[in-house]
């Protein structure tokens, strides 16, 4: 009861695709895995400015391939595309692997839950008031078009002593329904007390080619016609 899923997870092969996409022998399955995570850590840790919500990995027998999508494209592609060449190098050392580097720019990154998670975090961070920090965030986002959104901090809020727990909830978040379109991300903020856990659900409306359900009924038997019982 009450066991919380991650809507990202929870949608991946359903309604989403995976953000990795290779196959592998069960022998070499654990390197290429170490790999990914190590690719993504180092990108995240790079590039924190330039707002990376997502980073998708493709594997062929002969290179990988990076796909960034990111909310300031311009830091990473750098002058001339100077930057991604010195990227792609860096990330063929850590890797040993040849890697092609492809970058994609975010539309609205004011609806993109892990951005919004970390634009809370690093406010945090800098000791803003956490009550005023979700509620701003949370409004921001609803103006961008979101169709709900939920935040939940989890920590030493305020320098209490006590840790808790607090929610900000807009619009609707209908985490059960697979055809609404969540999105999930998740943040610390590192602060003089502790780490506060940032947790954040957008909801960025349906799948498109989903219908809001009124062809629902195409399809489905038809239903038998009651009787009737004559006295």
């Amino acid at each position: 009861m009450g066991q919380k899923v991650n809507p990202t997870g929870f949608r991946t092969g359903i309604m989403l695709g995976w953000k990795s996409r290779w196959y592998a022998s069960k022998k070499e399955f654990p390197g290429l895995l170490i790999e990914d995570y190590q690719v993504r850590k180092f990108l995240k840790d790079k590039y924190r400015q330039a707002g990376i919500p997502k980073v998708e990995i493709e594997r062929t027998r002969d290179e990988v391939k990076v796909v960034m999508h990111s909310a300031r494209p311009g830091i990473i592609i750098g002058r001339k595309g100077q930057e991604v060449e010195r990227l792609q190098e860096e990330l063929q050392q850590l890797i040993g692997r040849r890697v092609n580097i492809k970058i994609e720019e975010v539309q609205r990154p004011e609806i993109q839950a892990q951005l919004v998670a970390e634009d809370i975090a690093d406010q945090l961070s800098r000791r803003a008031s956490f009550r005023r920090t979700m509620k701003k965030s949370a409004e921001t986002t609803m103006e961008a078009g979101a169709k709900g959104i939920k935040i939940q901090l989890a920590g030493r809020l305020g320098g209490s002593e006590m840790a808790r727990c607090e929610k900000q909830i807009n619009g609707a978040m209908p985490l059960s329904t697979l055809r609404a379109k969540i999105d999930y991300g998740f943040a610390e903020a590192m602060t003089a007390q502790g780490h506060i856990g940032v947790q954040v659900w957008v909801n960025q409306g349906v799948f498109e080619g989903d219908t809001d359900g009124a062809d629902a009924q195409e399809g489905q038997a038809q239903k038998k016609p009651k009787r009737t019982y004559k006295r």
